[in-house]
């Protein structure tokens, strides 16, 4: 399955961003994780069919609603299996 590896940034800490990409992962079934950094952005790692990743990436350039998404980089990585989408510390 197609991998991608995002970096999202601007107000994107303290706003469920984390937890919201990945209840949105779990339901387009898209698997990898998601963590802050410690630049206050957001990297995401994410598996799953094309169309769910267009959606899921369409939807973390808006994210939550507290969010205020300046900017989404995407880049493909060689393909990753994971077993779950998980919500990663530091």
């Amino acid at each position: 399955m197609p991998t991608v590896h995002l970096l999202v940034t601007g107000k994107v800490q303290g706003v469920f961003y984390r937890q919201t990409a990945k209840d949105m992962a779990e339901r387009k079934g898209i698997t990898g994780w998601v963590r802050n950094t410690d630049e206050g952005h957001v990297e995401i790692t994410a598996t799953g069919s094309d169309e769910a990743l267009q959606s899921f990436i369409e939807w973390c350039h808006v994210g939550p609603t507290r969010a205020v998404v300046h900017g989404v980089q995407v880049t493909p990585l060689p393909d990753q299996q994971f077993e779950r989408f998980e919500v990663r510390r530091g």
